[in-house]
């Protein structure tokens, strides 16, 4: 069965599902596994965008996870925040990932994002103190950052498997990752086209 906790009572109770009150939160119940529409490899949730690699199980499945994503997100912070309306502005961007080199480079750069919170400086390959980047990755919690160098952050969401395939494991890939970030502009500037921004 499975379980979903909500931390607010929701004004509408039009949902065809069981609702219980559990110590202050909303419990809903559902009685059946939903279908599986993507596999999320990695991912980066930043103050005010995201970035996801996933790949598609199903027919059309990355448009519609897109749009379960940002309906229920938005719902979500709608009723929160005691508001109405849209939430984010325009469709998603995407790009689809044909060689292997591009999905390794993805990953690295996908992981280093939160680095604009802390050194925005890094884009230019001007770091000044490599170890308090490591460390500041080390503690972004909204990154699959921490899952691919061996720490579970959010293991039941994403899979490792074909990341760590193409890495070998956590050491080799935090060791890629500092290769990464000695060389950004190289990394950079050859996967540019790949980048949204």
């Amino acid at each position: 069965m499975l379980r979903i906790l909500f931390f607010k009572k929701p004004k509408s109770t039009r949902l065809p599902i069981k609702l219980i009150n559990t110590c202050g939160y909303m419990e809903v119940q559902l009685p059946y596994m939903r279908e599986k529409l993507v596999e999320i490899l990695t991912f980066c949730l930043m103050p005010n965008h995201y970035h996801l690699l996933i790949r598609q199980i199903q027919e059309k499945g990355i448009v519609r996870f897109m749009q379960k994503l940002g309906t229920s997100y938005t719902n979500y912070f709608n009723l929160k925040n005691n508001r109405v309306g849209p939430l984010f502005q325009g469709r998603f961007k995407a790009i689809l990932v044909q060689k292997d080199e591009h999905l390794r480079h993805l990953y690295n750069y996908i992981h280093l994002n939160p680095l604009d919170l802390f050194a925005p400086e890094w884009r230019e390959n001007k770091l000044n103190n490599q170890n308090g980047v490591l460390e500041f990755l080390g503690n972004y919690r909204w990154s699959s950052y921490l899952d691919y160098v061996g720490k579970k952050n959010f293991p039941s969401i994403i899979n490792t498997g074909l990341g760590l395939e193409i890495f070998e494991n956590t050491k080799k890939y935090a060791d890629d990752i500092q290769e990464w970030l000695s060389n950004i502009e190289k990394y950079h500037n050859n996967f540019n086209n790949l980048f949204l921004e």
